[in-house]
């Protein structure tokens, strides 16, 4: 019976694609004429470490392509090669390869063999100028490793818990760095009561192989490697293992072998990655000037927990949140003077359940650079193909957004910086002509504003026709007049279908992107605003929630029912004089607001509930925005402003107009939340769909 290699799969998808994206900013970062040596150590650390997991795991095609490419960057990193953008390029290419792989073990769809088998092409051959080809390692065939003079000898500490984690794995992997050089154990400690270990090891081999193999059993976070002057240094290194798994062999055999107490053991839940054999050793943040910084930072440990035990905590607060506010409503009409205690508490209760609420919250929160580490990529490839210089720039990459929305944002974002680099940056030659730098730039700057987060996408290119697009608007039949303002006229841009390109390329111009960005964006209850100046540049606006499960909002009451509208849409709210409100064509109605006269949208016609009275004067107009447009919704009255838990009415019922979501008051009535873009981006007209 052979152990179950499955259950460590999780950890290494993980690890490996995070290795993979560091690998690429760090190609995309680094300088060809004058590298930076320890960008180019960090580079071969994380292919060297996805070779050591794919190896322990059986995946073949990761193996071959990571062997080869760990070894031409050994060179480079050795300065036995130069350094090439032609190089980069098969980088990056073979990251490609390497994603679609890790892909296909994750069941994600079937990687390519014949871009496997270019791209170890292309990375022989670069190796192979002013060289010997690099043999390919196969797992399981033997490898003959020629003697390396010299060498050092490290002081090498560590700590192994009571009953140790798996000392299986750790002894044989102590005989494995035995004959490697020449050790000494000075310090071993009884595993079953735990202990401080102490050796000195003299070996030719490099201290990361060391570091890699140890940090597989131990945790990283307590292990010390230094250089000892006081043993001789070994004079040469031993043969390489007769399995090709190099110093992840111990920890293979163990894991395989069924006699080996401890191996193989599944991964209680809760337990730090550092804890387990298999995980900590494929991450490759640490140089060789972390020596000392590691040991005094054991206190930063992290967890992975599955995204839908988060969901399901997230969940039991906000009905926590909710069985909260149905207490503070019920004690709320009792008397306060005889119930002191039970109101002090109650009050205590309630800041508890709001600390509690955005504590759990903020273990959604990721920064934004998750999305835009995705970008250099995307810009330099996209900039290279049309022939332009373009620089990205990224400002306030810390800050944070819900899990997701990060996902979600994703797809906009990339539609936006295309359509930058595509139809806003020019090409050198315009630039330079109209006295401009040649090479351009594009920003992707986040911050926090308010309750909400913006995102903005920015170039210092042509900027928007506004002109071409208003004939291209009178062509396709929209209606559209020469008064319109800018603000106006930007949003035509997406009208699906909408272009103003003259020439259909495989990059854009047919007309299909730009609406399903606005879509999308309403879809997570955002809006977004477009500045351009000609010959200047544009610059588009995203603003977003912070999160999609709470929401701040001001409840009104429309009839005998109440909505919530989101604080972060409403302008001001005022008491109609009757000499404000205007009537249009017998029906539709506007209120003058400071000499402007804006439409109004009155909620209960909406819905189609009966009003309280007749008298607009004794009700309320909110101004609302979205999109840079302005209505004011007339509603019966304020009720207050609460912090709510949104529930989605399309899951639980289903799609009504005009409303994004549903929450539960504290006396146990549902409310419904309006949607503002939509309610702002409509006519007053009656949704034919009712609440």
């Amino acid at each position: 019976m052979s152990t179950d290699m499955s259950q460590f799969y999780q950890v290494f998808f993980e690890e490996a694609a995070e290795l993979l994206a560091e690998k690429e900013n760090l190609l995309l970062g680094i300088d060809i004429d004058a590298p930076d040596p320890e960008q180019l150590n960090a580079i071969f650390r994380a292919a060297h470490s996805i070779k050591g997991g794919a190896s322990t795991f059986g995946f073949a095609d990761m193996t071959e392509v990571t062997h080869i490419l760990e070894s031409l960057l050994d060179r480079v990193r050795k300065g036995e090669a130069r350094l090439t953008g032609v190089m980069v390029d098969a980088f990056l290419n073979a990251a490609d390869v390497l994603k679609a792989q890790l892909a296909g073990h994750r069941g994600e769809g079937a990687p390519d063999p014949a871009a496997a088998a270019a791209v170890c092409a292309t990375l022989k051959s670069l190796a192979g100028q002013g060289s010997a080809p690099i043999a390919t390692a196969v797992p399981g065939a033997a490898v003959e490793a020629a003697p390396v003079q010299g060498g050092q000898t490290f002081a090498i500490e560590f700590d192994l818990p009571a009953g140790g984690k798996n000392p299986a794995v750790l002894d044989n992997l102590l005989k494995d760095l035995q004959g490697r050089g020449r050790m000494e154990i000075v310090q071993r400690p009884d595993a079953s009561v735990g202990g401080h270990y102490v050796l000195r090891l003299a070996t030719a081999i490099s201290e990361e192989d060391i570091w890699e193999a140890l940090a597989f059993v131990v945790d990283p976070a307590g292990l010390k490697i230094g250089i000892d002057a006081g043993v001789p240094p070994a004079q040469e290194a031993p043969a390489a293992d007769a399995t090709g798994y190099g110093f992840f062999e111990p920890l293979y055999q163990a894991l395989v072998n069924p006699a080996a107490p401890g191996a193989g053991e599944s991964r209680p839940e809760g337990r730090r990655e550092s804890d387990e054999p298999g995980v900590d050793g494929l991450r490759t943040g640490r140089r060789a000037s972390d020596k000392v910084a590691v040991s005094s930072n054991t206190d930063a440990t992290s967890i992975r927990v599955n995204i839908e035990k988060v969901d399901q905590l997230i969940n039991l607060v906000g009905e926590l949140v909710i069985t909260q506010a149905m207490l503070a409503q019920t004690t709320s009409r009792l008397d306060q003077e005889a119930n002191e205690t039970l109101a002090k508490s109650m009050g205590q209760l309630q800041r508890n359940t709001r600390d509690l609420q955005e504590a759990v919250m903020a273990i959604r929160m990721m920064p934004v650079s998750f999305v835009f580490s995705r970008f250099p990529r995307v810009v330099r490839d996209l900039a290279t193909k049309l022939g332009k210089e373009v620089e990205l720039k990224t400002v306030g990459e810390g800050t944070e957004l819900d899990k997701g929305l990060i996902e979600k944002i994703a797809d906009p974002l990339n539609h936006l910086v295309r359509n930058s680099l595509d139809h806003g940056i020019e090409s050198p030659a315009v630039r330079e002509a109209a006295g401009k730098p040649a090479k351009g730039t594009v920003t992707l700057r986040a911050f926090h504003q308010g309750g909400s987060v913006v995102i903005e996408v920015s170039d210092d290119g042509a900027g928007l026709n506004r002109e071409r697009i208003l004939a291209k608007a009178m062509e396709r039949g929209l209606a559209v007049h020469d008064g319109m303002s800018d603000g106006e006229v930007w949003q035509l841009i997406f009208e699906a279908g909408f272009s103003t390109a003259e020439v259909v390329t495989d990059v854009s111009g047919r007309g299909v992107g730009m609406d399903v960005v606005k879509r999308n964006i309403h879809a997570l209850s955002g809006s977004i605003d477009i500045q351009s100046v000609r010959g200047q540049g544009t610059q588009m606006s995203i603003r977003l929630p912070l999160t999609l499960a709470i929401l701040d909002g001001l409840s009104v009451a429309v009839g005998d029912q109440t909505f919530i509208v989101p604080l972060t849409c409403i302008v001001e709210c005022f008491q109609p004089r009757s000499a404000e409100i205007k009537s249009v064509a017998g029906t539709a109605k506007l209120v003058q607001v400071r000499g402007d006269f804006l439409p109004v949208v009155e909620l209960h016609r909406y819905f189609h509930i009966p009003r309280r009275g007749p008298e607009m004067e004794k009700g309320i107009m909110i101004i609302m925005e979205s999109d840079g447009e302005r209505k004011a919704v007339f509603v019966d009255e304020l009720l207050g402003q609460h912090q709510v838990v949104i529930k989605s009415l399309e899951s639980n019922y289903r799609r009504v107009q005009g409303v994004s979501g549903a929450t539960i008051m504290g006396d146990g009535r549902v409310a419904l939340i309006l949607d503002v873009a939509a309610i702002v981006r409509e006519s007053a007209t009656p949704a034919r769909a009712t609440a």
